[in-house]
């Protein structure tokens, strides 16, 4: 992600409810139900499109038919298609509840990222999405969704594609009185996963509103456990072997150091949940999950495990 924090960010304006800059077309959407009340939006929700293309994903979020859509879809090249203006609803958000709202369409902008979203191992070190679009193991996060039990495979985002949706949410926070930006998953966590693993969420949210440039290199303890767990997957991919582990008590306390002493992780983890082991020290285990923590190793049983990206 250095990367992203180097990239110069372009710059968007919101000019009577449309967005203003380069590479942006528009093509309205019949799917909306009216205006926003005042005093909104005041949030921004972020989804995977789970399709082929950019192309066909707007094709769907602008039929009539479809009972569904979206203020904006960011390509996969950066190319962004706006398909309501942003004072009107979109029909994106769904069943939805969160921080003692439910509803989300009628307070949030919808954004739609061009992405396959999960995928499945075939096997033979490729990855295969809901509508049959094979990826290569350099396209896939190996990664635990917070709202899931077990290690999932994601596509990843393309770097333009996160820095056009960062300089998009920062464009509608500062026309708007927008103060919250979250993810589908979020919203609706018993049926929604998007925009998973592979996207930085949290630490756009931090750049985005706290209105400060640097928040790419200065991250907060759980956006850095976050990064830390998804470097030890990409090393872990360099091995055939790895060591791993599933949850043997009904819940385990995370911590932030080998002993009880130490804080506790937020949200510890459930029997089942499948960890990767870093290091152990006495009784104590470091391991990677969507989180960095320390567990106690009496709770959970050690299994090895043949990675799905080597033969």
């Amino acid at each position: 992600m250095n990367t992203l924090h180097a990239s110069p960010l372009p710059i968007f304006s919101i000019d009577d409810h449309i967005l203003t800059g380069d590479n942006i077309t528009f093509r309205l959407s019949p799917n909306t139900s009216g205006r926003f009340q005042s005093g909104s939006p005041d949030t921004i929700v972020i989804h995977f499109t789970a399709g082929s293309s950019l192309s066909s994903s707007v094709n769907v979020l602008t039929n009539a038919d479809s009972g569904v859509s979206a203020h904006f879809a960011v390509g996969r090249n950066g190319d962004i298609v706006q398909m309501l203006p942003t004072n009107k609803i979109a029909w994106h958000a769904g069943e939805s509840y969160y921080e003692g709202r439910s509803g989300l369409n009628q307070y949030s902008i919808g954004i739609e990222l061009d992405n396959a979203g999960q995928l499945k191992a075939r096997g033979d070190g490729t990855f295969e999405s809901w509508f049959g679009e094979i990826f290569g193991e350099n396209e896939v996060l190996a990664a635990q969704h917070i709202n899931q039990q077990s290690m999932g495979y994601w596509h990843k985002y393309t770097d333009i594609q996160i820095v056009r949706t960062l300089s998009l949410c920062k464009a509608l926070c500062s026309h708007y009185n927008i103060s919250t930006i979250v993810g589908h998953e979020e919203i609706a966590p018993s049926r929604k996963v998007d925009p998973g693993p592979a996207f930085p969420l949290q630490r756009l949210k931090a750049a985005v509103l706290q209105s400060d440039s640097e928040t790419w290199a200065t991250e907060s303890s759980d956006s850095n456990s976050q990064r830390e767990a998804h470097d030890q997957i990409q090393r872990d991919l360099a091995s055939p072997v790895k060591r791993v582990a599933n949850v043997s008590a009904n819940s385990l306390n995370v911590r932030k150091g080998p002993d009880v002493s130490y804080p506790t992780v937020e949200n510890g983890l459930n029997k089942g949940e499948v960890l990767k082991i870093l290091e152990k020290r006495g009784e104590w285990a470091k391991v990677s999950y969507t989180k960095v923590g320390w567990v106690n190793t009496k709770y959970i049983n050690e299994i090895t495990e043949k990675s799905p990206f080597k033969s």
